[in-house]
């Protein structure tokens, strides 16, 4: 028997994606309401400009007061996709106080308030659900919380950053710089007016803690995430990889400790073998890839931004947290209970690709090789081009600890033959 009252929702947010939103629940109106036993209503829409024509919106349902409208009462669900930490933080401890769950695309939030969030949630009895803080469209931390509870993951690395791949891509498949590749992507509409928080790895590594969390059963704050940027990459570190049978990604990579007694988060641009499935991901899609004891490997892939694709994860929570409701239950909350510790990236077993300007003099080799000795960091390979009393020298090594090597390459900046080092780049996906 379908309930005829409707569930009602706020909308917090009426940009790209909260206006899909609104288009899906009204469009969907009748198909939503036979999946989740009851109609579902938009009850209020917070804006920052009134004044703005929204088509397919009542304007008697727009308002400024974000607040007002979260304490209501009636407000079954509250859908937030402002972004940011304030106002959004209070405005979701409200709505748990004032009776209503949350389904959220807050990244940036969850990564530094998750727990608290949680535990707010917990506290009030009420849903927090955030499938669209991701990977967009892709269905991931429902898989990592749900299906593959009853497993152990190990690992999960991912390109969760549709603008940075888009200019890798570009840079990989044209030869195209770094600068001239972020154009074209903003030309597209692929890279914000600043885009920063996406070729900083910011937004990637606000994803990477959230999945750790998810993942490891531990709480992982955004300050535990290494981090480092792909600004740097350059048309001759394409050159490189494709060299050694390789391309360059973005990653964000989560794993535990071959002991199992810590895990790791980090973000930065690593050279990934030809043969990774993660390395045929091309133009602006989000792909993760999940390692675990039973189910083995698994990839998730798709949009992983833009208005539809989030919409279309916003609105599956959305259905999830209505059905709770109708049965009077709750969904799956915070599992922390591993608490493992989140170790540095200093203790992390890479592989470091590290290019050299060199004197081209005999004996450079040998002094190079002996930096590498000293450190307890093995070489694999390693090629040398001379030219009129110049050289490059290219050190591809084993498998060591991030500590290890970067102390390696902080000791050979101080040789007298090294004339400078021209870029260092991790290998991961073997």
């Amino acid at each position: 028997m379908m309930r005829t009252r409707p569930l009602k929702v706020a909308l917090l947010g009426c940009g790209v994606v909260g206006s899909e939103v609104a288009r899906i629940m009204t469009t969907h109106a009748d198909d939503l309401a036979q999946r989740i036993g009851a109609p579902v209503e938009l009850a209020g829409v917070a804006v920052r400009r009134p004044s703005k024509v929204r088509e397919g919106i009542d304007p008697a349902l727009v308002t400024t007061d974000a607040t007002a409208l979260v304490k209501r009462g009636d407000i079954d669900v509250v859908v937030e996709v402002i972004g940011g930490i304030e106002p959004a933080r209070s405005l979701i401890t409200t709505a748990f106080e004032h009776g209503a769950s949350v389904v959220s695309a807050n990244k940036a939030l969850l990564a530094q308030d998750g727990a608290a969030l949680h535990a707010a949630a917990e506290e009030h009895g009420r849903d927090l659900y955030y499938e669209a803080a991701v990977a967009g469209a892709i269905p991931l931390i429902r898989p990592l919380r749900e299906s593959l509870a009853g497993d152990k993951v190990n690992r999960v690395l991912g390109i969760v950053n549709g603008t940075t791949n888009f200019i890798l891509d570009k840079m990989d498949s044209t030869g195209a710089g770094y600068q001239e590749a972020l154009d074209e992507a903003t030309a597209l509409g692929y890279a914000e007016a600043d885009p920063t928080a996406d070729v900083e790895g910011f937004d990637a590594a606000a994803k990477a803690a959230i999945l750790a969390g998810i993942a490891f059963h531990t709480r992982v704050r955004l300050d535990d995430v290494y981090r480092e940027g792909m600004t740097e990459v350059t048309a001759a570190d394409f050159r490189s990889a494709k060299e050694m049978g390789c391309t360059i990604k973005l990653l964000a990579i989560c794993e535990r400790a071959r002991d199992g007694a810590s895990v790791t988060a980090r973000v930065h641009p690593a050279m990934i073998p030809l043969s990774h499935p993660l390395a045929s991901v091309r133009g602006a899609y989000n792909a993760v890839f999940v390692e675990s004891d039973a189910a083995g490997q698994l990839m998730f892939y798709g949009p992983g931004a833009g208005g539809s694709p989030t919409a279309s994860a916003v609105l599956g929570d959305l259905v999830a947290v209505c059905r709770n409701k109708l049965n009077g239950a709750t969904g799956p909350g915070e599992s922390a209970y591993a608490a493992l510790p989140v170790s540095p990236m200093g203790d992390v077993v890479t592989r470091y690709h590290i290019s050299l300007d060199v004197a081209d003099k005999p004996g450079v080799l040998a002094q190079v090789a002996t930096v590498f000795a000293e450190h307890g960091v093995s070489i694999d390979t390693v090629r040398q081009q001379g030219k009129d009393g110049e050289a490059s020298l290219v050190v591809v090594t084993h498998r060591a600890l991030d500590a290890a090597l970067t102390g390696t390459v902080e000791a050979l900046r101080k040789l007298d033959t090294v004339r400078g080092v021209a870029s260092i780049m991790r290998v991961e996906g073997e």
